[in-house]
């Protein structure tokens, strides 16, 4: 038998009615996030995977989260190469509100949220990427599909270059990335953080981002450093660095590499930390004791 053709489901008025009250519920029992859209640097048309990625802008937006209980996935897990954090979480918007306020505003105009992008959640402080992205939930009732549904994970920084302007996403990026520390014999005009500084090599330049600037130790600290040939070089001490917005310029006196993540190394604590379970002066220390 057939379905009885006096009533209809893809009546338009209730359509609308019903994804009203979806984005009502979600302003009142969700939280603003930020959006933050994957922007490909240099793809690698061999395994079709962009490296270098870059996070210029992000979108405000208000998001449900599914966990209401906490956080999903393995959790913290801990290795022999260090501590893993598998959180995961789901997060729920509306397709309308997804493009008034993100989807319309992108240069490629996208339908939907994309896997790769991020997801900002203020209120843990935390950085969520995209995983998949469900857009059959909930499945048809009124023969509309009034939301996104995005499983996430915890985001793992990879040196991407974050340039938000949220100091608070920024951040990730002068903590966790690989930089080099530049020791200056003086600044005329000073140098801003975010912009880009040159150092001429002769056949090539050297180039790097602002992250950190103090012009009282003429300090200056440079990430994604890289030369315009292709090649490795570094920064040398003979030539002047010069800032594309400031116009600061300066020679280094000293030229070192910084590694902040080597600062939570835990080499001292594991050795010291094993000498409660091995006694290295028993000629067999892993069998019984003598």
């Amino acid at each position: 038998m057939a379905t009885n053709p006096y009533f209809k489901y893809g009546v338009r008025s209730e359509q609308n009615m019903f994804e009203d009250i979806t984005i009502e519920a979600l302003q009142m029992y969700g939280q603003d996030v930020y959006y933050l859209p994957r922007e490909i640097v240099n793809k690698d048309t061999v395994f079709l995977d962009d490296v270098p990625s870059r996070f210029s802008s992000s979108y405000k937006v208000e998001m449900y989260i599914e966990n209401a209980e906490g956080f999903g996935g393995e959790g913290d897990l801990f290795t022999k190469f260090g501590v893993e954090l598998r959180d995961q979480a789901t997060f729920v918007v509306a397709r309308k509100r997804w493009q008034q306020l993100i989807g319309s505003k992108l240069t490629e105009k996208n339908f939907r949220p994309r896997e790769g992008d991020l997801i900002y959640l203020p209120l843990s402080k935390s950085i969520f990427q995209i995983e998949r992205v469900e857009t059959e939930t909930p499945f048809y009732q009124l023969e509309q599909l009034p939301t996104f549904r995005m499983t996430c994970e915890l985001f793992e920084y990879s040196d991407e270059d974050f340039d938000t302007n949220i100091r608070s996403i920024d951040v990730v990026e002068s903590e966790g990335a690989f930089q080099y520390k530049l020791t200056l014999d003086s600044a005329g005009g000073g140098y801003t953080i975010g912009e880009t500084v040159i150092q001429s090599g002769g056949t090539y330049n050297m180039k790097g981002e602002v992250t950190f600037w103090s012009d009282s130790g003429n300090e200056l600290r440079l990430a994604h450093v890289g030369a315009t040939d292709g090649n490795f070089h570094e920064f040398t001490t003979n030539a002047l660095v010069v800032g594309q917005t400031s116009n600061g310029l300066a020679t280094p006196t000293l030229v070192e590499q910084l590694q902040e993540i080597q600062e939570d190394a835990q080499n001292a604590i594991f050795d010291s930390f094993e000498s409660d379970f091995l006694d290295f002066s028993e000629s067999n220390p892993f069998g019984d004791i003598e």
